[in-house]
């Protein structure tokens, strides 16, 4: 049977299939620690060790990392800081109903996971935007020219 170049598969004998097998129960026997500077040990669930280390990996390679609970609550002057937009501009999008939110008195508040979904959906349009007109300008063949005009100013 010929082989396909995306998937191969290798034969296992029955001894490495059940070595295979063992190590990975012992591999999900294994629990996490937390070791604190004064030796108390904390036994971490999976889910929080994997937590725990993507946020380290997030940390070292440079970027930035918040945690908030995903009901907290933000004003309109917070949630437009975290969109990078005016305030009066967000309230337009809070009445047009682009984003959720509920009265706390005479105040607007949005619960941070709806300030964040909207803004990852913006920042997923500009990408989508920028990239169909980088392929039209590419298909066009005018992608990386210099337009005539830009030596004009001499």
């Amino acid at each position: 049977m010929p082989q396909n170049s995306e998937s191969s598969t290798v034969d296992i004998s029955q001894k490495e299939q059940r070595e295979i097998v063992e190590i990975y129960s012992k591999l999900r026997e294994l629990e996490a620690k937390l070791i604190g500077p004064d030796g108390k040990t904390e036994i971490l669930p999976n889910n929080l060790y994997s937590f725990l280390l993507q946020l380290l990996a997030d940390l070292r390679a440079g970027h930035s990392v918040t945690i908030l609970q995903s009901r907290h609550e933000v004003t309109t002057v917070e949630a437009s800081k975290i969109l990078g937009m005016s305030r009066q501009f967000l309230i337009q999008l809070l009445e047009k109903g682009e984003m959720p939110f509920h009265m706390v008195g005479t105040h607007r508040r949005m619960y941070v996971r709806d300030v964040l979904a909207y803004k990852s959906r913006r920042d997923t349009s500009r990408r989508k935007t920028l990239d169909d007109l980088a392929k039209r300008e590419f298909a066009k063949g005018g992608y990386g020219k210099v337009p005539d005009d830009f030596h004009s100013g001499k």
